[in-house]
């Protein structure tokens, strides 16, 4: 095992261990914003609001109305969304249907600051020029009925792809093991009652599976996407 590894087993052991105890607020384990998670996945290197993405890409990155793996969707802000989105696309459908990995939009179990994998995005413009779109709401399991407004695509240059495909698959994995880690947590507080060595064998398996997912990290395996999370019809 790496020193990194090492270190970053610890690192969650303790994390698992302090998510016990009460806190007050918001726990920022795993939370994550959807402009770092964009740049990081895209390897686009913009920084700012994800309202500002677009303004800044001008002469530095090309755009366009054409979905593309690799590339970002760029939202416009609204009332509800004032410092606007950006999101991965993953996964070309249709001309018309594509897949996103973002963060930050659905509330799952009551937390904000989530990954969520390919999901879907359907154009909905009078033109189909992906001027406005319906995004899947995990709460609801479907699209919903907002209507968004985007500017379009932003599009990796050749410096962009090589760092996004030597980044996106860790970052899923990070998101993994932090859903991993929260598990034995869970785990950990429901043993309260059992004895101490049943709590030590308890954490000793939660770490080895965070191990696991590491080790599947560094060698380049993708962490299992979530078999529920399904591309809707476009309605």
């Amino acid at each position: 095992m790496t020193k990194r590894t090492r270190t970053l087993l610890g690192s969650l052991a303790a994390a698992a261990m302090i998510s016990l105890v009460p806190m007050s607020g918001a726990n920022a384990d795993g939370y994550w914003q959807c402009v770092p998670f964009a740049r990081l996945m895209s390897g686009i290197q913009i920084f700012g609001d994800a309202r500002t993405w677009w303004s800044q890409a001008a002469g530095k990155y090309d755009t366009g109305s054409a979905p593309k793996i690799g590339s970002v969707l760029s939202f416009k802000p609204t009332a509800r969304m004032n410092l606007g989105h950006v999101a991965f696309v993953s996964q070309v459908l249709t001309d018309r249907v594509i897949q996103v990995t973002h963060a930050n939009w659905s509330v799952i179990e009551g937390d904000r600051g989530q990954i969520e994998k390919d999901v879907t995005v359907v154009d909905v413009s009078p033109n189909g020029d992906w001027t406005q779109v319906k995004v899947w709401y995990d709460p609801i399991r479907d699209l919903g009925t907002t209507v968004y407004p985007t500017n379009g695509f932003i599009y990796q240059d050749a410096q962009a792809m090589k760092i996004a495909m030597a980044t996106s698959k860790i970052a899923m994995a990070q998101n993994a093991v932090v859903s991993a880690a929260k598990s034995a947590a869970n785990q950990v507080a429901a043993s309260v009652r059992a004895s101490p060595l049943d709590i030590i064998t308890q954490a000793a398996d939660s770490t080895d599976r965070i191990a696991a997912l590491i080790e599947a990290a560094t060698g380049g395996a993708s962490p299992p996407s979530d078999p529920n999370n399904k591309p809707t019809a476009p309605r």
